[in-house]
């Protein structure tokens, strides 16, 4: 089983390379083939196809930091894992996805055998945020909060900081649009009590 690998991104590459393999991986074989390859960042959609990720600049990693700090400093006194975006979810729908954070709550947690918790885990977050970088495309990045939301994510919050908007997904298949950072997200029932000042992203 071979794969083909990109060591680095051209200058201006704004898509994340594809890369197309001889044989299908399971499971336990992409995620041997992932820590081979731990430089680089990958994500795999559905139908197998596995692509690698860009890693942020500086100001995205300044403001995902923000948020995934935040967000366990409020699961200390409350409930759940909070996860950064290094890690892999399995989807239902047999995608594999790694949002900016994520947080899981103790009892589903406690589900997963410590296998499945020490590998790319099994479940779809309870919370999902994906931090849009200037480079992302609005329409793609749409697309994965909707497969989010279709397995299983009950919040997630998309965030553009280039136009100071958000775009909040919720279970029920309602969206939300907030159009200004001068205004503080809400955890809503699925966060009780947690609240995010968006100005601290600017």
């Amino acid at each position: 089983m071979t794969a083909v690998l990109v060591n680095d991104f051209a200058p201006g590459q704004t898509e994340a390379f594809t890369l197309e393999l001889e044989d299908d991986m399971d499971d336990v074989a992409f995620y041997r083939f992932c820590r081979r390859n731990d430089h680089l960042r990958f994500e795999r959609n559905p139908d197998g196809t596995i692509l690698i990720m860009p890693n942020t600049g500086g100001k995205t990693g300044i403001r995902n930091t923000k948020i995934v700090s935040r967000l366990d400093m409020w699961s200390e006194s409350h409930d759940g894992k909070v996860f950064d975006s290094s890690t892999a979810f399995k989807l239902p729908n047999f995608a594999t996805r790694s949002p900016d954070a994520a947080w899981v709550s103790d009892e589903r947690w406690n589900e997963l055998s410590d296998e499945e918790q020490e590998r790319f885990p099994p479940i779809a977050p309870d919370f999902v945020v994906e931090l849009m970088s200037a480079s992302d495309h609005l329409k793609k990045a749409q697309e994965k909060m909707l497969e989010y939301i279709e397995n299983g994510v009950r919040l997630g919050w998309l965030i553009q900081p280039s136009s100071e908007t958000v775009f909040i997904y919720r279970a029920d298949g309602t969206i939300s649009k907030v159009n200004t950072f001068d205004q503080t997200l809400s955890g809503e029932d699925v966060l009780p009590n947690f609240e995010f000042p968006l100005r601290l992203l600017r």
